[in-house]
């Protein structure tokens, strides 16, 4: 009977015990289902130092800082390739290995923790890469090239890393817009739901240029039409799909206006439904729009807007894939560049540029309506954020 209950406490006592956290690390609490990463990319001119991963517990909305999950220069873009396994970073700077090109980054992700481990860096072929995303097989990564006004592909390894470009593509001519001069200014570039065509908004053209992709080959092709055009001066920036494939989204830096657009998915040809402000009928002065997402239940879209530094929510008519502005909620903060809607669209986190911190709201499913639940973080100039899945 002793040796029994010396067992039974030496059992109780293994359970008990938990091994301390390493040093400058946060401890990690068991992953409760629903819970995510956050990834956090900055600009790192002043005290931010790369990619920082914090965790979001689904149940509470409750986020808690992690650690600086890797260091690497301006990180101003992020994208997780579908098996949560790698994350891209797009390194916007303007000279990489004295080249005149910026960078992107490969990390492999710890399911577990978090951390990030560099598998390599290769040149975006222009300057200045804003944007990345990674195809829909995971073969690829397609950056854009503010600076440079250029996109190109990169080759995913089997390792995660990424190989030199593949298919590289420099926008040329102008706006047409006679108010200012311009040139090719690449913002952003998604492929379509299908995997068939690429779409970069070029902020400098006044135009939405549509590629036929071949994910096999990683190349480019222009298609027939080459681009939808905006309005003169418009600025489109980012683009958004609905879910159900048969609509697009795209925002405008310079007007602030969201476009709805049909989506033919046999020929990757876009038409115009309608155009609408994203911002309220009575703010006259100048503000700049950022980001726009839809709702993963394909319900409602949110667009963000800077120096009126807000959130748009637009109710989506599922049939015609038209928008019905209801509300325009703060970020808490200055200039919001980027927000994030994690998977079970549960939350939405803005991160606010030049007030260095990312508020967290609360999304109503019923009404889309958005709500801070009172928590701030603050981080560095932030630029992006998005989502793994904890294990």
């Amino acid at each position: 009977m002793r040796e029994i209950r010396h067992l039974c406490a030496a059992l109780i006592l293994l359970l008990l015990w938990r091994p301390a956290a390493p040093c400058g690390w946060a401890a990690e609490k068991p992953a409760a289902k629903g819970d995510y990463f956050v990834y956090i990319g900055t600009y790192t001119q002043k005290d931010s130092k790369g990619i920082y991963c914090y965790r979001l517990q689904t149940g509470s909305g409750q986020v808690t800082p992690i650690r600086l999950a890797a260091e690497t220069s301006n990180p101003s873009f992020l994208a997780v390739d579908s098996s949560g396994r790698f994350l891209y970073a797009a390194n916007e700077i303007s000279n990489y290995q004295g080249q005149r090109s910026g960078s992107v980054s490969a990390f492999a992700i710890d399911p577990k923790s978090g951390a990030l481990r560099l598998l390599n860096t290769v040149p975006s072929r222009g300057g200045g890469a804003v944007y990345v995303t990674v195809d829909r097989t995971g073969r690829n990564v397609l950056v854009s090239n503010y600076g440079g006004g250029s996109v190109a592909v990169l080759p995913v390894k089997e390792d995660g890393s990424l190989a030199e470009a593949s298919a590289f593509v420099q926008h040329t001519g102008s706006s047409g817009d006679g108010q200012r001069p311009s040139r090719p200014r690449a913002h952003s570039i998604n492929v379509s739901p299908d995997n068939r065509f690429a779409i970069a908004a070029d902020l400098g053209l006044d135009q939405l240029l549509v590629y036929q992709f071949d994910a096999g080959k990683g190349s480019l092709a222009a298609n027939t039409p080459a681009f939808f055009k905006t309005n003169p001066g418009a600025g489109p920036r980012s683009l958004a799909f609905h879910p159900d494939g048969k609509f697009a989204y795209a925002l405008t830096e310079k007007q602030n206006t969201v476009i709805a657009l049909a989506y033919d998915a046999e020929g990757g040809l876009l038409r115009e439904l309608e155009t609408i402000s994203s911002l309220p009928p009575d703010f006259t002065a100048t503000s700049y729009g950022s980001e726009v997402q839809v709702h993963p239940s394909g319900r409602y879209l949110y667009a963000a807007n800077r120096l009126h530094d807000s959130i748009a929510v637009f109710a989506i008519d599922a049939r015609r894939g038209t928008l019905t502005p209801f509300e325009w909620t703060s970020t808490q903060g200055k200039y919001p560049r980027h927000f994030g809607i994690d998977p079970s669209g549960s939350y939405l986190i803005a991160a606010n540029q030049n007030s260095h911190n990312v508020v967290i709201f609360r999304i109503d499913a019923k009404t889309g309506r958005l709500t801070p639940t009172g928590q701030s973080l603050d981080v560095n100039a932030p630029a992006c954020v998005k989502f793994v899945a904890v294990e």
